[in-house]
């Protein structure tokens, strides 16, 4: 009796459950759409540069050259003849089983002129190897076997070479201190038997123009001459006297694989709202209502942000480059007129499609802001909405307790009185039963 009693009195608190768990999935769908649209604000930044679309192909007529096109670069060719490649300087001393001197101080004079005084802590070669690479220097000392002496003992060389190419890298090293080196009297380490300079600090050359009137040297410490064209960069791997050629082209591919990119992420978000929003009749006629149907809000950005794509900028409209909404309401991406566009005037395709990007970012920003978005004061709107009513839910939870305990107080009390009545009952069923009975044959 009283849980019947109770399911009733709990109808309010049930109705109040099934609206919270109703605002609980609004609030959900409209984080997951607020998420998306911020990662599309994101997107959407990026794209604002007037070279976001710049995209080139390069190539080289030679595997002795590589060319990289960085955004900013412009279609392009040259010729160029690689006379050389950078090198790093590289020192090998003569064999040792030990270190001819004790302590073993080594001075090394690097490309600037700068001495280097090491003192190794033993006068092994892998000592004095561990101490110049702990030293700082720009140097790397390597130990490489070189067979042994008469005594059968292991010989080594020590192998430097200098951490950078270009003829700036070349160094000296000496066996001494670096006032010996001043004072003339050091060792020069590369002038020993058995001893060489391998390798050359040499800095990489090509020409531009050769065998003109316009012919032109230009070095680089490095493979990689930065800016050889404008935003192009240049890397050398071998020698080689036959001219190589360079070109840079525009990517036209890859520019609208971009703009296709962003346009089906803006769909994505337009077909989120447009797929919760619609209201469907389920079985019997009942109408279920989608989580964003007569959200002003949703509502509005949805307006807002298809305006931003498909809105004329100073009178041109965005199916000049191939953005448009189909009969069906759909953006789409016309590859083929956007390639006609690029190939017409590249500079204005860009500066226009860069003008898009902007808007879609200003409705992202407007509506995702994270402390004042439109959409985001409408999630933290719903979320107060839903702590109310769970705050209701637990005080009617208590109330509904405290009713349960006062109907279980007033129905022992029902049944202990009918306890007491029926022993009254029996009591006074036996009292009667127990009384003496008279027939008539007893009368007198």
């Amino acid at each position: 009796m009283v849980d019947a009693l109770m399911e009733v009195q709990a109808i309010p608190r049930i109705l109040l459950q099934q609206k919270a768990d109703d605002r609980g999935v609004i609030v959900s769908n409209l984080q997951a759409l607020n998420s998306q649209l911020q990662t599309l604000t994101t997107r959407a930044g990026d794209l604002t540069s007037a070279t976001a679309l710049a995209a080139f192909t390069s190539t080289a007529s030679s595997d002795a050259v590589s060319v990289t096109a960085r955004p900013g670069a412009q279609a392009s060719s040259l010729d160029v003849v690689v006379d050389r490649v950078a090198k790093a300087h590289t020192v090998v001393s003569a064999g040792y089983a030990q270190w001819p001197t004790e302590p073993a101080t080594l001075t090394i004079v690097d490309g600037a002129g700068e001495l280097h005084e090491i003192t190794a802590q033993g006068t092994s070669l892998t000592e004095i190897a561990a101490a110049i690479n702990d030293a700082g220097v720009p140097v790397t000392a390597t130990t490489v076997r070189g067979g042994t002496d008469a005594n059968g003992d292991p010989i080594y060389r020590l192998q430097l070479v200098a951490n950078s190419t270009g003829a700036a890298s070349a160094f000296q090293v000496f066996r001494g201190t670096a006032a010996e080196v001043t004072a003339g009297t050091a060792t020069d380490l590369a002038t020993e038997a058995g001893a060489a300079v391998t390798q050359q600090g040499q800095d990489a050359a090509i020409r531009l123009y050769a065998g003109t009137a316009a012919e032109q040297t230009i070095t680089s410490a490095r493979n990689t001459f930065t800016d050889l064209l404008p935003d192009v960069d240049v890397t050398v791997r071998t020698a080689q006297a036959e001219p190589v050629s360079l070109s840079v082209t525009v990517d036209t591919a890859a520019s609208a694989k971009t703009v296709k990119t962003f346009i089906d992420e803006i769909s994505a978000v337009l077909n989120r709202i447009d797929t919760g929003s619609k209201a469907t009749v389920a079985e019997g006629e009942t109408t279920v209502l989608g989580v964003y149907t007569g959200d002003s809000t949703v509502r509005g950005l949805r307006n807002a942000l298809a305006n931003a794509v498909i809105a004329p900028i100073d009178g041109v409209s965005p199916s000049s480059i191939g953005i448009s909404v189909d009969r069906y309401g759909e953006l789409t991406f016309d590859e083929e007129a956007f390639a006609d566009a690029m190939a017409a005037d590249p500079a204005r395709v860009e500066a226009f499609f860069a003008g898009i990007a902007g808007r879609v970012e200003e409705v992202g920003t407007t509506y995702s802001d994270r402390y004042e978005g439109f959409l985001t004061t409408r999630i933290t709107g719903q979320q107060s909405e839903v702590r109310s009513l769970d705050r209701q839910i637990e005080s009617m939870d208590v109330r509904l307790e405290k009713r349960r305990a006062t109907l279980e107080a007033q129905f022992l009390r029902m049944e202990t009185m009918m306890a007491q009545w029926n022993a009254q009952s029996t009591y006074l069923s036996q009292q009667i039963a127990s009384l003496p009975t008279y027939s008539k044959g007893n009368e007198s």
